[in-house]
């Protein structure tokens, strides 16, 4: 079997009942086969950004997972269509989205999949959560490029 690899997932939803639209899933991502939650940020409030509709709940989360990126992509997809997730247009509002950051150290860019997420250093509702649990990963000026960006602890 693989060794375990950490993935980071960016969790958001703004329809529904979004916020335990964000609780449900980072339960049932910690409760895949082949992977272990490390660590789960406090829930955030955030305007929408490049999206409309009414303000997101998101979370990041960490896992030390076997399954391989494409796999846990799957997984992560079919998560959003069991939350309803429709994809109208490109950042339609949602009831679900569930997003790879990062996965260990690899760079992949695929058609289905780029990781590193290629805006999440653009995002507040990113880095804000990202900063609780891994602050390693977020800079100073990452956090200072996205200050402008509404967003609040829940």
């Amino acid at each position: 079997m693989r060794e375990p690899v950490i993935a980071t997932i960016g969790l958001g939803a703004n329809l529904g009942d979004a916020c335990q639209a964000v609780q449900d899933a980072m339960l049932a991502i910690a409760a895949f086969e082949h992977c272990q939650l490390r660590a789960a940020s406090p829930l955030y409030r955030s305007a929408p950004v490049d999206s409309s509709g009414p303000d997101y709940f998101n979370a990041v989360m960490q896992i030390s997972t076997r399954l391989t990126a494409p796999d846990l992509l799957a997984r992560l997809h079919q998560l959003e269509r069991g939350a309803g997730r429709e994809r109208p247009y490109r950042n339609a509002p949602r009831t679900l989205d569930l997003d790879i950051l990062r996965y260990g150290t690899a760079r992949i860019d695929s058609p289905t999949l780029t990781v590193p997420h290629p805006r999440m250093h653009q995002r507040a509702f990113v880095l804000r959560p990202l900063a609780d649990i891994a602050p390693a990963l977020v800079s100073v000026q990452d956090l200072h490029a996205v200050a402008d960006q509404a967003i609040e602890k829940v």
